[in-house]
């Protein structure tokens, strides 16, 4: 098998290969057992995938080529307008790496991808959070981006 990685966007036959990557990011996350997303959740993102209405985009990172390579990545990202610009700007809300993978550019590689993307629509901007505890994906986005100093905060309503 190849050693090469490549990121291009999902498929609807993909959602087989695309789920386990899916489910362990989840898991990162504390997403699991009885606080896991419900299917109907996993099954409505997906379908937003190819949903031309929609804003919502993926990508997967796949060693060994297409035919015959395996999942080892994913991304997920999406447009939106913006007070501060005129263009949309992207929001890369999910990244996941299989653990075997880490530390050998597939992140990287997706993260390309996405500004790739975000290029090719026009955005100006690709921005993204992780967790303050999330410290080994840091390393990699100090690399790859600006940290503009934002706290987020949030509630549920």
């Amino acid at each position: 098998m190849s050693d090469t990685v490549e990121i291009r966007p999902v498929t609807p036959a993909d959602y087989e290969a695309w789920l386990p990557l899916w489910d362990g990011y989840n898991r990162f996350y504390g997403r699991f057992g009885p606080t896991a997303l419900p299917e109907a959740i996993t099954r409505t993102t997906w379908s937003r995938f190819f949903d031309g209405l929609e804003p919502m985009h993926a990508l997967v990172a796949v060693r060994g080529g297409n035919s015959g390579g395996h999942f080892v990545g994913l991304v997920h990202y999406l447009f939106h307008r913006s007070t501060t610009l005129q263009g949309p700007t992207c929001y890369l809300q999910d990244l996941f790496t299989a653990e075997s993978e880490r530390g050998k550019g597939v992140g990287r590689a997706l993260i390309e991808g996405v500004y790739a993307a975000a290029k090719a629509a026009n955005a100006s901007r690709v921005y993204w959070h992780t967790h303050e505890t999330n410290h080994t994906a840091m390393r990699l986005y100090d690399g790859v981006a600006d940290k503009p100093g934002f706290v987020m905060y949030r509630k549920d309503v």
